[in-house]
């Protein structure tokens, strides 16, 4: 036996595709995942048996590749690359089952960043970017959750988010996975946008947001910015228009609660804006840890956000498994 695995074909030929993929080269990368495939499929029928999970896993795979293409430091080891990300996603789809949330796609280097830092820092981030656009609004928010932001990345927190079960996640999930390599391939020869200046952009704009709302200025950025329809939810729930937006920003500030944008993702239909919420020092627990705010444009402007918040830390239970501890208001908003 020569201690080979099936997929591990042609190290020459391997390196010479990803060296090409890493450049941006579609067909390159649509050829090595070809090329390996039976060997990542079999790490993955090995793991779950037969049956839909398997063809998820292969799909989230080939998205995994996609994005972390450009990380691969030796080429010719690529085959066992692939198959350890099928096999990190299998464990992750094996913990979900037994309830246990899923990790963030496969451990990133140890000279870390998120997975829109990995993202931003190839060539591919603009084409990706194109190609996420091109999906319908129903699939592009969970996938954009799921992997571009940071605190909203396991399917109870984006059921939460989107208002949806989350066996609805998983489905849409699953079909944005399979639009999205369609669209990748149908958006490859378009112009793509600078996806690395939009999100400088939207940086500069959340910061200048929270700025012009102490400044008592809010009521002017919301006129310029967004639309005079526009509507705000929480839950799945919508609560009002633009008089909510003002007057829970109002109360939140009256109330001494402060926000510090931790995470922006930026495409032109879609912006997530993650917040951290600062309570005020007499009432450390008057606001939840963090916000988002999901904000789906209109020819540029802001027309729809919709809060989630980011949960409590599980409360401690005081004496015979009771929590005694005071209970605190939310604030209105706590944008």
């Amino acid at each position: 036996m020569s201690g080979t695995t099936p997929g591990d074909t042609g190290p020459v030929e391997d390196a010479a595709l990803v060296r090409a993929a890493q450049t941006g080269d579609v067909s390159a990368l649509a050829s090595l995942l070809e090329r390996h495939r039976p060997g990542m499929r079999a790490v993955a029928l090995s793991m779950l048996g037969p049956g839909p999970d398997v063809d998820d896993v292969m799909q989230e795979t080939a998205l995994v590749a996609l994005r972390r293409i450009v990380d691969v430091r030796g080429p010719e080891a690529v085959g066992p690359w692939l198959r350890m990300v099928v096999r990190n996603n299998c464990r992750n789809l094996l913990r979900a089952s037994r309830r246990v949330e899923p990790r963030e796609w496969v451990p990133l280097p140890s000279d870390g960043g998120t997975p829109e830092q990995v993202l931003e820092s190839h060539a591919l981030r603009d084409w990706i970017w194109e190609a996420v656009e091109a999906l319908s609004p129903t699939l592009r928010l969970p996938l954009v959750l799921r992997y571009f932001s940071t605190g909203i990345t396991s399917y109870q927190q984006i059921a939460e988010a989107c208002a949806i079960p989350v066996r609805t996640v998983r489905s849409r999930l699953n079909q944005a996975r399979g639009a999205l390599s369609r669209s990748l391939t149908d958006t490859a020869d378009t112009p793509h946008e600078n996806a690395v200046r939009r999100t400088e952009n939207s940086w500069f704009e959340a910061h200048e947001t929270l700025a012009a709302a102490e400044r008592g200025e809010f009521g002017k950025v919301v006129r310029d910015r967004y639309t005079p329809g526009v509507s705000l939810s929480a839950n799945g729930q919508r609560l009002g228009g633009a008089d909510l937006l003002l007057a829970g920003m109002d109360a939140d500030l009256a109330a001494g609660v402060r926000q510090r944008p931790t995470h922006v993702v930026a495409g032109r239909s879609l912006v997530v804006w993650e917040m951290e919420l600062i309570s005020p020092p007499d009432d450390p627990d008057h606001c939840p840890p963090g916000v988002a705010w999901i904000i789906t444009l209109d020819a540029g402007r802001f027309d729809r956000v919709s809060l989630y918040h980011t949960p409590r830390p599980a409360a401690v239970a005081w004496g015979a498994g009771v929590d005694v501890r005071p209970r605190h208001r939310t604030p209105p908003l706590a944008m």
